[in-house]
């Protein structure tokens, strides 16, 4: 899923940093614990959480310019399909109009989520984060975190397409987990459970058919002046955004990192069960459709 090369994105909803000194991301339950899209996978495959995990890698050839210049460098359609970065900028000018329009059928109003794109490491309200969290969402500071180099790592090391909108599904998840967050579904979510049909996994299959519901209008939202920001879906399309939900499936996560699959440790669903949740928000295309936990019309 590709930009009308003339849509205007809106960078400022963005904000953009270079390397800072830190640690690890703080981690756990409660309103403040972070929610990824594949915490164990990244730590476990790349490293524990080492920065260094990630230097076979290097950053992104079109993320090399510094943060100073990110809101001139990702103006268009045409910039979000060329840079990463300004793909995360335009995917979120995307979902900021889909669920500003969406959310009050909830009856929810909604509240934009922070947004940072990082390098290596940043501070967060949830802790230090690294480039080997993953990407994330914070409740305590209603902030979504991504190092791009994130979406190498998805492709090269869990075998998802990398095509754009599998790159823009990560972005959505997250979203979608701050949608969650303003639903209320983090103070009633016992999100330290595990087990296939554990709240872990109910608020994680909820986010990714969330993020179905966006990809399903995605081709309707518009940039400031009414010009669509993207073009419309093709099955390849698609597929690439399956092939993200199915990469961070527990039991793929397991199988590579244990080479055994137990169901009772789940925290965030199978690939298959990843794969049907965003199928039905894409089909089904609302919030009620995806609700786990009874909160819509409450």
């Amino acid at each position: 899923m590709t930009f009308n090369e003339g849509a205007r994105i809106d960078s400022s909803r963005v904000q953009r940093r270079g390397r800072s000194p830190g640690g690890m991301v703080a981690v756990g339950g409660g309103a403040g614990g972070l929610v990824v899209v594949l915490l164990f996978l990244v730590m476990q495959l790349l490293g524990g959480g080492d920065l260094n995990a990630l230097g076979g890698l290097g950053a992104m050839p079109e993320d090399d310019t510094q943060a100073g210049d990110f809101e001139e460098r990702c103006v268009t359609g045409a910039d979000a399909n060329q840079y990463a970065d300004c793909r995360v900028a335009g995917a979120i000018t995307s979902l900021d109009d889909y669920w500003t329009d969406a959310l009050p059928a909830a009856g929810v109003s909604l509240r934009y989520p922070g947004v940072v794109v990082f390098d290596q490491e940043t501070s967060t309200g949830c802790g230090f984060a690294t480039a080997s969290t993953g990407p994330f969402y914070c409740p305590a500071d209603e902030t979504i975190y991504v190092d791009t180099t994130f979406f190498q790592v998805l492709q090269s090391q869990f075998g998802a397409s990398g095509g754009p909108l599998a790159q823009m599904y990560v972005i959505a998840h997250e979203y979608g987990h701050h949608l969650q967050n303003q639903l209320g579904i983090f103070a009633i979510a016992n999100r330290q459970d595990a087990g296939e049909d554990s709240d872990s996994v109910k608020v994680e299959l909820m986010a990714d058919c969330l993020a179905g519901v966006w990809v399903g209008h995605a081709a309707t939202t518009t940039d400031a002046s009414g010009t669509t920001l993207l073009q419309p879906l093709t099955e390849t399309d698609v597929e690439d955004a399956l092939s993200a939900a199915a990469a961070v499936g527990d039991d793929r996560i397991q199988q590579a990192t244990q080479g055994q699959v137990t169901p009772h440790t789940f925290t965030h669903g199978s690939a298959e069960q990843r794969r049907e949740a965003f199928i039905t928000g894409y089909e089904r295309g609302t919030v009620a459709a995806c609700d786990a936990f009874g909160v819509v019309g409450r």
